[in-house]
């Protein structure tokens, strides 16, 4: 019965080792291979242009916390001016007096 279980064990033991050197060697690391200045600046330009494109994608009007909203941009009257001109009026044949025109 001990012996059994120690073959299986083993046999497990056996596998799981197997297993483990396979991904080794597949994931055994590969030389480094230097980049050219022009492949370093393509990159850089790479990356600008999708950080510009994630940053015009954000919201510009965002102002603190999310889901609160600034005030709304309040509109005055303008100022009265200095001066009333007199209201004018006209003489009305019809109604033989003076009537706003």
């Amino acid at each position: 019965m001990i012996r059994g279980a120690l073959e299986r064990t083993g046999r497990y033991l056996l596998g799981a080792a197997v297993v483990a050197i396979g991904i080794g060697a597949a994931v055994t690391p590969q030389p480094a291979r230097a980049l050219s200045p022009g492949e370093g600046v393509a990159i850089g330009l790479g990356a600008l242009a999708v950080g510009t494109a994630v940053g015009a994608a954000s919201n510009p009007y965002y102002y603190g916390y999310p889901g609160y909203y600034p005030y709304a941009p309040t509109y005055y009257y303008p100022p009265a001016p200095a001066y009333y001109p007199p209201p004018r009026s006209c003489w009305s044949p019809y109604y033989y007096r003076y009537i706003p025109c």
